[in-house]
């Protein structure tokens, strides 16, 4: 875990990520388009991201480019399907995801 003492104040951080290798991060705050600080629970290490647009607070953000019809990760378990394409830095909700409870959803 990283030293407390040299790390930027939790303040600064704009995301976190439940679990490593989670497709998307939650915004722990309003955040602007713009170059931010994310960081892993688990392990509190820190990452850059790139938000190409605003993300509300509790919303999600992809971590990675994502296909239509691509499984989605959060809390390491599936948590839905792309509707479309997703890319990295932008808000993923039920505009571009659909539950992995109910595959055949439209």
């Amino acid at each position: 875990m990283p030293d407390p003492a040299s790390s930027p104040p939790a303040g600064d951080l704009a995301f976190l990520v439940h679990h490593e290798g989670d497709d998307v991060a939650v915004a722990v705050r309003d955040t602007d388009p713009g170059g931010t600080t994310g960081a892993y629970l688990a392990s509190g290490e820190r990452f850059a991201i790139e938000a190409r647009e605003a993300i509300p607070l509790g919303h999600k953000i992809a971590l990675r480019d994502l296909a239509e019809d691509e499984n989605v990760t959060e809390y390491g378990v599936l948590i839905g399907l792309t509707r479309r394409p997703i890319q990295a830095g932008t808000l993923v909700h039920t505009h571009n995801l659909r539950s992995a409870r109910w595959r055949s959803s439209v």
